[in-house]
Parts: structure tokens; sequence; C-alpha cells
């Protein structure tokens, strides 16, 4: 069997809905209590960074960026999305997911991919420093998920291909 990473396409939103909101009902999705409709997602979230993980023609995992900030001065930091499957967990798949996703937003000029995890989503946190991604900050009972406070763990990674994570020019004397 194997795993094919792709382009997500609008046919793919209700296999990508339903294991986000998996995560919702686990309490480890970050964003919110439900998934947006369609039209909402779509308009949120970049066109070119949206990646779907298929295992037989199923929908088993997803990846996705967002702008971090309307503000122009930001257009190069997004925040990332990745989730699995329940069912398709602990075998790679987020790691090759988060990958293909940081490949793509280096070939669209993103210069920091940010991400906060509640802290007790160990697995997460794995995968983002495996993937090149570190800790910056951490935000004590930040979140309140069903009635309980959470820690957030703040996760930045620089490209060293696009923009701020480029060496500077030498200096011409």
């Amino acid at each position: 069997m194997a795993l094919v990473i792709e382009p997500m396409s609008r046919r793919d939103w209700t296999s990508v809905r339903f294991i986000y909101e998996q995560s919702v009902a686990e309490g480890t999705a970050m964003l919110e209590y439900e998934a947006s409709d369609w039209p909402a997602w779509d308009t949120e979230h970049l066109a070119s960074c949206r990646l779907v993980a298929r295992l037989k023609d199923r929908v088993v995992g997803w990846a996705a960026l967002k702008p971090a900030s309307p503000q122009r001065v930001y257009r190069g930091v997004m925040d990332v999305s990745v989730y699995v499957a329940p069912a398709a967990r602990g075998q790679g798949l987020g790691k090759v997911l988060l990958n293909a996703l940081i490949s793509a937003s280096e070939r669209e000029g993103v210069w920091t991919l940010q991400a906060g995890i509640f802290a007790n989503n160990e697995a997460s946190a794995r995968l983002y420093k495996a993937c090149g991604f570190r800790v910056v900050g951490f935000r004590e009972r930040i979140a309140q998920v069903n009635g309980s406070f959470e820690d957030v763990l703040l996760f930045e990674r620089r490209s060293p291909l696009a923009g701020a994570g480029t060496p500077p020019p030498p200096t011409l004397r």
C-alpha cells in the first residue's frame, strides 16, 4: 500500500473536516471547536500549500497553511496545521506531510512557519522538532478546552531558502 501526498481539492473536504473534528473531540485541535464550512476554510488557507495524504484512495491526513496575520509585513509568515486520522497515527505520516508542506511553503517564498501546540501533546511536539522547528515560547493556561485551561508551546521554523532565513548577500566594499 503506497502513501500518496498530493494537493488538496474541494472533493477532499469531507474527509479533511472529519479528521479535524476527530482531533477536536480528542482535545488536540488548537483553533476551533468545530471546522468551518468549505467556503470559509478555502478563503482562509493558502491554495498552493494544502496537502492530503492518501492510502488506497482514502484521505488519512492533511496539512495546510494560513497567513499568521493580514498585515503585509507578515506576508511570509504562516500558521501550520497538520492532522492525521487516529487509525493512521504512529507510522510517520505526520512527518511526511509536514516535510512536504515545508517544501511547498519554500516554493511560495514563505520565510517563517509557526504553530501553537498544547504542551501535553508530546507526539506533535516531537514531530515539529524532528522537522526543524524550535520552541520559541510558552503560554501558560492560555487556551480553554472543555472547561479547563491548557498551556501552549509556540514553535517556529525559519526557512534557509526563503526570506528572513537566508543569509544576507555579501557586503560590497
